[in-house]
């Protein structure tokens, strides 16, 4: 009973990623290093490509390098990223019409907010009716009537008691 599920598990697992061949040219290299950190791995949330396991991270990581080896800027490795996966996969996507929401949202939210707040701080306070001769009256006899009772735990410590 358990060979079969252990083989349906071992299947199911995703494959280690490929060694890493870090490129000969240190520069290369280097720069490639610091397009790892700016890659978002597409199957990790928030973890870059150096950091990652996955084996999705190590083919970015190769073709990265791959695209260095070659020739390419670090902006047209960018731009070939963008391409394939596309603006999440970098941690600071580019500003354009398709991120301005991402960008420029949280601002947006906190001058909404500011601005329901000024707009509620200039609300004019609702201004209550002086009450009728009748409506003292009666005010007056019920604060008269004895069988009414005080709460004890009701009381303010300006009544002297």
């Amino acid at each position: 009973m358990a060979a079969p599920l252990l083989a349906v598990m071992l299947t199911a697992a995703e494959p280690p990623a490929a060694l890493d061949r870090p490129l000969t040219d240190a520069g290369q290299e280097a720069r490639a290093q610091a397009l790892f950190k700016d890659v978002r791995c597409v199957v990790c949330q928030h973890e870059s490509i150096a950091d990652s396991p996955a084996g999705v991270a190590g083919d970015m990581r190769r073709l990265i390098r791959e695209e260095i080896a070659s020739g390419a800027t670090d902006q047209q490795v960018r731009d070939d990223l963008v391409r394939r996966f596309g603006d999440y996969v970098l941690f600071t996507p580019p500003v354009r019409a398709g991120t301005w929401l991402l960008w420029f949202g949280p601002f947006a939210l906190i001058a909404l907010a500011a601005l329901i707040l000024v707009l509620r701080s200039r609300r004019r306070a609702v201004e209550t009716t002086p009450l009728s001769p009748e409506e003292e009256a009666r005010l007056d006899e019920v604060l008269r009537n004895e069988k009414l009772r005080r709460d004890p735990d009701a009381t303010s410590p300006h009544d002297g008691r």
